[in-house]
């Protein structure tokens, strides 16, 4: 087997560098505004425990059998609480990545808005 490679069950064989299930690893190299703000990164991780409780709490429903409609009146819930960090995060983004960027003008300042429009434009598909 190449090297890089990984063999699934069908023996079918992909690259190990593609992430799992659509996650995106290190998209850009650069650090964001949060290195170095640990309120903000508090805050974000506070946010995070709390949908990861959401999600366990959605995943013990599954085991146990619970009526479909509370499950997912849950599975709306914990939704809702990822879409509003994300929202938080791009808010932050652009008060002070973009911002940044403006300052800077160029061809940084093209490249963090063309960032920031796909990421919109990844979270109003989803």
């Amino acid at each position: 087997m190449k090297q890089g490679a990984k063999s699934t069950l069908k023996g079918d064989r992909i690259p190990s560098d593609i992430p799992p299930r659509g996650m995106l690893i290190g998209m850009s190299e650069q650090h964001g505004h949060l290195e170095g703000n640990d309120a903000a990164v508090e805050a974000h991780l506070k946010r995070l425990r709390r949908i990861e409780g959401q999600v366990r709490g959605i995943q013990r429903m599954v085991e146990e059998e619970n009526y479909c409609i509370d499950i997912l009146t849950q599975v709306s819930a914990a939704t809702k609480a990822l879409q509003a960090l994300a929202l938080s995060l791009l808010d932050d983004h652009m008060a002070h990545c973009l911002v940044d960027a403006a300052r800077q003008g160029g061809a940084e300042q093209e490249q963090k808005l063309k960032e920031a429009s796909e990421a919109i434009a990844r979270l109003v598909k989803s």
